[in-house]
């Protein structure tokens, strides 16, 4: 299988975080409109941006992991998955998280199906599943738009209140 650190789609560079990443994760996650649903991510000193992106370039040892969005050489967000367990059972959790001016253009929907499908090729038996806030609409969306379908007998609690879960079928 071919390295999956550095993916294309038709507009987007997906790629492992790398260190000097931090500034982009630190604007990512001190913005309160972009931890609005999950206020416990934010970060906010330029070290704990280091410390996630560290976590975050580990995550790969299960084969895969969050990416860094970029179109046209400029960075837009993360997305993509990482390997937890959720009920007792493996799956890949995706994330999507996208700077402002990202959203609204199809960039998480176009990233996140191909988060989906590589992670479906690196393991077909490990389910994706999405941990969408009741009131995140908009996520809810992108969710639906890749395929993953609504999952009520899966919700849990997370750190921040009701996580509603979108899984493939």
């Amino acid at each position: 299988m071919p390295s999956l650190e550095r993916v294309r789609t038709d507009r987007l560079l997906l790629r492992r975080p790398a260190e000097d990443d931090a500034p982009l994760v630190l604007t990512l996650l001190n913005d309160p409109d972009g931890v609005r649903h999950n206020p416990s991510d934010a970060l906010h000193t330029l070290e704990e941006a280091r410390d996630l992106v560290r976590r975050w370039q580990e995550q790969w040892d299960a084969g895969l992991g969050y990416w860094v969005v970029e179109q046209d050489g400029a960075g837009l967000g993360v997305c993509g998955v990482k390997a937890v367990r959720l009920a007792d059972r493996p799956v890949w959790n995706l994330l999507y998280r996208l700077l402002p001016e990202a959203q609204g253009r199809g960039v998480a929907r176009e990233a996140a199906a191909e988060a989906v499908r590589r992670a479906q090729e690196v393991d077909p038996g490990r389910p994706v599943v999405a941990r969408v806030r009741p009131a995140n609409t908009a996520s809810a969306r992108v969710a639906a738009a890749i395929g993953l379908e609504r999952r009520p007998d899966l919700d849990v609690e997370g750190e921040d209140g009701a996580d509603e879960v979108w899984a493939t079928p």
